[in-house]
């Protein structure tokens, strides 16, 4: 079973998340997913996101969350994040991506959720965090805290892997006009063509890439 597969699980999101849920499937062509993490991850790596609004890099710090950093150095080493969109912005709050445009892809990862790691860090301005819809289900998706929002999700497990060292003003930039009212599964199912077609105005990430 997917996170996303139930409303009631997408509606564990985040705290504030309500969005209905549609299960539609559509692509037929799948792209291979490695079968072992390339992980562990190095004590400490940064990424740069060159996006449609511009370049930013964040630094992950292994040591804050040890499994949530190997998961997301192993996606990012698969390209995963590649032509995704930012497809939940609500201002003053998150900036959340981490849909690939094909479904299998999604579906294999999301096949592989990653325990939980303990909270040592908090969800301040310009860290990054995994989503989750409850325990032990982190799986491709992340956000970016547009502001200070520890004291409402720091003790609902969500523990940051990293933070913004460079680009803030880009991650600010986000488009954030369609705020709840994109369609997660759409997404998930149908790709980048729903969002182009339904939200033209999302913002990209064009390539996430390990840096110096």
């Amino acid at each position: 079973m997917s996170d996303f597969s139930h409303a009631r699980r997408a509606a564990l999101l985040f705290i504030l998340l309500a969005t209905p849920v549609l299960a539609i499937a559509c692509k037929d062509k799948a792209a291979p997913v490695r079968s072992a993490p390339v992980g562990p991850a190095p004590d400490s790596f940064r990424v740069a996101f060159e996006t449609t609004r511009g370049r930013f890099v964040v630094e992950v710090k292994r040591a804050w969350a040890p499994k949530g950093a190997d998961r997301f150095y192993d996606l990012v080493a698969e390209h995963f994040f590649d032509d995704n969109g930012f497809f939940r912005v609500l201002p003053e709050y998150i900036a959340q991506f981490g849909v690939n445009n094909d479904r299998k892809i999604n579906e294999a990862w999301e096949a592989k959720p990653i325990p939980d790691d303990k909270v040592l860090e908090k969800n301040v301005r310009g860290t990054l965090t995994f989503a989750s819809d409850g325990a032990n289900s982190r799986t491709h998706q992340l956000f970016l805290n547009l502001k200070d929002n520890s004291k409402n999700l720091d003790g609902d497990g969500f523990a940051p892997i990293g933070r913004v060292v460079d680009g803030m003003p880009v991650v600010d930039s986000i488009y954030s006009g369609y705020g709840e009212t994109v369609n997660y599964h759409l997404v998930a199912t149908l790709g980048n063509s729903y969002l182009k077609r339904m939200f033209p105005k999302v913002d990209y990430i064009k390539t996430a890439t390990i840096v110096p």
